[in-house]
């Protein structure tokens, strides 16, 4: 977590439904579910999305999550040249979105380098050097912003890369199979986008991918192209993605084990559905991406120590450049730096 959180809370019960009434000392009491993070947390519960004191503040925890997540892509093999690229929605002006530049790789991604476009129009409005410097992925901001555009409400991120395993499977065009407890975040939860329109030069191309993204899906796996994810947060979106590569792997050796006469076992849709209503939540997807966001941290750091000095670090070499970067939100004719 980025030192300019200064809060974390645990999300308020998400749905509150009357099982059986409880009777106790003659007075009726009404038993409300737990929430996912109170029921995965045993002893003090474990926080949510933190909240901030300003909106600078929060788009500072953003733009350096934003980074964290692209270490964590380059860890894990999600580059493939230029290709790949995540947005999030500005926190204040939600008509902007922070894309990353073309041509960097993401392990060398910090805060400072992010772009700030505007949605409607691809304009380039921000970022860590005069705009005349900054270039974005043209597919990257079509695709991005159909998605933003179709999902105001609860889309704020949106990760797209070319995994292996991604890719690999998707040249099936068919969903994953609900093979294990984790992947169950996706169950009734991801789309296929069956058909392969080229390269994304064009907007229509864009749209047909949120089209197949649907009003409520977590991912997409897009045919002969790789993987998408969307969440309320990039915390969320990351982990998603991650978590839908990974599906595919396994997916792929469960299909070769198969092929092979062995028996392939799928949840149920009923116990699919549990596992996701308790897990696919988005205090709880945030939660799951901090490990792995921390560890990003503790690296870019490259040392040892307490955990306080390891934040130290982090705001060294994840947040370099920051306090460069600008965006003419304030007003047409002012600049603005963070």
């Amino acid at each position: 977590m980025a030192p300019s959180a200064i809060s974390e809370l645990a999300p308020t019960v998400l749905q509150s439904k009357k099982t059986d009434d409880v009777k106790e000392n003659g007075a009726t009491t009404v038993e409300k579910e737990q929430t996912p993070l109170e029921a995965i947390s045993h002893g003090a519960v474990m926080p949510g999305i933190p909240t901030f004191p300003s909106f600078t503040e929060h788009r500072k925890h953003i733009l350096v999550h934003m980074a964290a997540t692209f270490r964590f892509f380059a860890r894990h093999g999600f580059t493939e040249g230029q290709s790949g690229h995540i947005s999030v929605r500005d926190p204040e002006h939600h008509g902007y979105m922070w894309m990353n530049p073309l041509g960097v790789h993401f392990g060398l991604l910090t805060a400072g380098h992010m772009i700030c476009l505007e949605i409607e129009t691809g304009k380039i409005v921000g970022g860590g050097k005069p705009a005349s410097a900054l270039t974005a992925n043209a597919a990257g901001y079509l695709i991005h912003s159909a998605i933003h555009k179709r999902r105001p409400g609860d889309i704020h991120a949106i990760c797209h890369a070319h995994t292996d395993a991604g890719r690999a499977w998707s040249v099936f065009a068919r969903p994953l199979d609900m093979l294990s407890q984790d992947i169950c975040n996706f169950h009734d939860a991801h789309a296929v986008y069956a058909s392969y329109g080229g390269i994304v030069f064009a907007a229509d191309e864009g749209e047909r991918i949120a089209d197949a993204l649907g009003a409520r899906n977590k991912g997409a796996i897009l045919m002969n192209h790789g993987l998408l994810t969307v969440g309320a947060t990039v915390d969320e979106a990351g982990f998603m993605f991650g978590l839908l590569d990974r599906g595919c792997r396994h997916q792929l050796q469960v299909e070769a084990a198969a092929a092979n006469g062995l028996k392939k076992n799928v949840i149920s849709d009923e116990e699919a559905a549990y596992n996701f209503k308790m897990a696919s939540e988005e205090h709880a997807l945030y939660r799951e991406a901090q490990p792995d966001l921390e560890y990003e941290f503790a690296m870019a750091g490259g040392g040892r120590g307490p955990r306080q000095r390891l934040r130290r670090l982090a705001v060294v070499h994840v947040i370099r450049g920051l306090e460069r970067v600008e965006t003419g939100m304030s007003s047409p004719t002012s600049r603005q730096v963070f």
